[in-house]
């Protein structure tokens, strides 16, 4: 079930909602388990065993850990390696029989595997839980419908943001559901749905225009538009959804943390790593780079571990060699930075400005390997933003791509990417005008989003894939 969805905006959501808020305290938990479990199962019914079987493996994984001494090392690994089996399987499986058919002339049966909706997501928060519980960060859950809203609980299900344990644990019994929580929670959704169904939808249909033709068929200047109406849409459509959950979350009194914090203002790869899908990020850190060493073993040590963290980075998006190489990629920019060093503020306004161009093309660059099936048409599309490529059979001009309404809609989403209006939904509500205008440029949204939403064709999220 989509967020941006009639089902899920006028009767699923209002109907969790009024049921949740109906039910006493002591059993919201239970309500929103069962809610969570119903909107799974809208999309994915086949799969709601391997989500259980991962809660009940988490949950034996995580007792059997803090009981024992002994063999506190050997249920961990245990518990680690079932949870990526369960991910090797279903994401990682079909790739790697066709490399092997590849690699040894091999004819292998390649299997018929539907990627269960989630699964990247919600694996990696019960690895968190688990390997929280094997450092004593956390008391093991005691309670197995607890662990199971945590890992299956709806607003972030489906695409993050990735919710660590011991962020959650406390809200899980002792969160506060208020009116302003709510209020904002509200706000927070509808800004999420209109940077999906009315930004995203609208520049990644000019991307999809464009890169649906041979690379050799467009010229520099498309290319470059399209590559960033492609950047625009990516950032939008997931940054949409985490808007999305994080209201969700907050309209029954969880607090998620921040997906994203204004990536395209970076003025390097590095910071733009700490901006762009910031939980996802932090997992790596806490739950790879770390124990990897992180930066204790001396400089080559430090970028290996990088080169290793990015590797997986870019293999946890997708089972192609498009996605590796995009993680491979930006850990290379990354030691670049660190072995030459990056410009300090000293160098002034034109500094600044220069950084900022600079890590929006490596970026732009490093997200163009997302929207590519190979590695190939990749290649062709960099040669072409280059003007390294021969170009035959440009039957359309750039213009025929980008009608009034891509252009309105690109301006505003370049504006929009900025923090210009950040503060915008924490207006403090004693400034009773200032709050009426949000409301209705909010319900404005709302209802161009609607509208957006009944006229348009199907269009699922982007990292839905991933």
């Amino acid at each position: 079930m989509l967020f941006s969805s009639a089902t899920f905006l006028f009767m699923f959501l209002p109907a969790v909602i009024l049921g949740y808020y109906v039910c006493p305290h002591k059993f919201r938990n239970i309500f929103l388990l069962i809610g969570s479990i119903v909107f799974y199962a809208w999309g994915e019914p086949k799969y709601l065993l391997v989500m259980f079987i991962t809660i009940l493996l988490n949950y034996i994984g995580a007792l059997l850990i803090a009981r024992s001494t002994e063999y506190k090392k050997l249920y961990l690994a245990a518990t680690v390696i079932s949870n990526l089996g369960f991910l090797f399987y279903f994401k990682y499986l079909n790739f790697v029989i066709e490399n092997l058919n590849l690699l040894f002339n091999s004819h292998l049966a390649i299997a018929e595997i539907i990627l269960p909706l989630g699964i990247s997501f919600y694996t990696f928060q019960a690895l968190s839980y688990t390997i929280d519980v094997y450092y004593q960060h956390v008391q093991p859950q005691r309670n197995l419908l607890k662990l199971a809203l945590y890992i299956c609980l709806f607003p972030q299900l489906i695409a993050g943001p990735i919710v660590k344990y011991h962020d959650i644990e406390d809200q899980i019994d002792h969160r506060q559901e208020t009116f302003e929580s709510f209020y904002y929670g509200l706000r927070r959704f509808i800004i999420g749905l209109a940077k999906k169904l009315i930004i995203a939808n609208t520049v990644g249909a000019v991307a999809d225009k464009i890169f649906a033709l041979p690379v050799a068929e467009y010229d520099t200047l498309t290319a470059w538009l399209g590559s960033i109406a492609y950047g625009l849409q990516l950032y939008y459509d997931f940054s949409g959804y985490s808007d999305m959950a994080i209201g969700l979350g907050a309209m029954f009194g969880f607090k998620f943390m921040e997906n994203f914090n204004y990536p395209f203002i970076s003025k390097s790869v590095s910071e733009y790593w700490r901006r762009w899908h910031i939980s996802l990020g932090t997992w790596f850190k806490d739950y790879l780079y770390i124990p990897l060493g992180g930066n204790r073993g001396g400089t080559w040590h430090k970028y290996l571990n990088i080169m290793i963290v990015f590797a997986c980075v870019g293999t946890w998006h997708g089972a192609t060699w498009a996605f590796v190489f995009s993680g491979l990629y930006n850990g290379a920019m990354i030691v670049f930075e660190n072995i030459i060093g990056m410009p300090k503020a000293q160098y002034g306004i034109i500094g600044k400005i220069l950084q900022r161009i600079y890590a929006f093309i490596a970026m732009l660059i490093g997200l163009i390997f997302f929207r590519s099936e190979t590695l190939s048409y990749t290649g062709n599309l960099i040669l072409n933003m280059m003007g390294l490529i021969e170009h035959q059979n440009i039957i359309y001009k750039t213009s025929y791509y980008f009608d009034a309404t891509a252009i309105t809609v690109m301006c505003v989403a370049i504006l929009c990417a900025t923090p210009l209006f950040k503060n915008i939904l924490n207006v403090d509500r004693k400034h009773t005008a200032v709050n009426t205008m949000i409301n209705l440029w909010l319900l404005v949204l709302f209802g161009i989003s609607c509208i957006e939403l009944a006229a348009n064709t199907y269009n699922p999220f982007i990292y839905f894939r991933f």
